[in-house]
């Protein structure tokens, strides 16, 4: 029950995220290339993307400890490591979205430590949308041929 529930709320919650990026880097285009100021709203808009995802991060981190397919993996890592499918979820999967996290985690700290506005906005842009890329790649989507789940679960 506790698996399937986190399954659900990964899934679902990937949403939150992917929007939260998108709307992140739209203001930091339309900031950066308006040569706008960077307001409340943009620091919030930064804050919160970060903040969504750390949650993700979490729900990640305890999906990843619970997922019956991560135990065959690293139980059967010699035989599993041949399965595409079962490498992405126990390695590559895990392995790219940290490295979106940290990158949305570093671009948001720097972005809020820098003095210029345009920098700000440039920062933030740079670092959130590579991690952006990095997260529609290593999404199982139903279309990806890497691995694939549904939209939903």
């Amino acid at each position: 029950m506790m698996y399937q529930t986190l399954t659900f709320l990964h899934s679902t919650f990937r949403w939150l995220l992917l929007l939260s990026l998108l709307y992140a880097v739209f203001r930091a285009y339309k900031g950066y290339f308006s040569q706008q100021v960077f307001s409340k709203t943009d620091n919030g808009v930064r804050h919160w993307t970060a903040t969504i995802a750390h949650i993700q991060l979490v729900l990640g981190i305890i999906l990843y400890s619970q997922s019956p397919i991560i135990k065959y993996f690293w139980k059967n890592f010699d035989e599993a490591k041949e399965s595409f499918d079962l490498l992405f979820f126990g390695l590559i999967h895990i392995f790219l979205m940290l490295l979106s996290i940290i990158l949305i985690t570093v671009g948001s700290a720097i972005s809020k430590r820098k003095e210029a506005d345009k920098e700000k906005f440039k920062t933030m842009l740079i670092y959130f949308l590579i991690a952006l890329f990095i997260i529609f790649i290593a999404i199982p989507w139903p279309f990806s041929p890497f691995a694939n789940r549904p939209y939903f679960r």
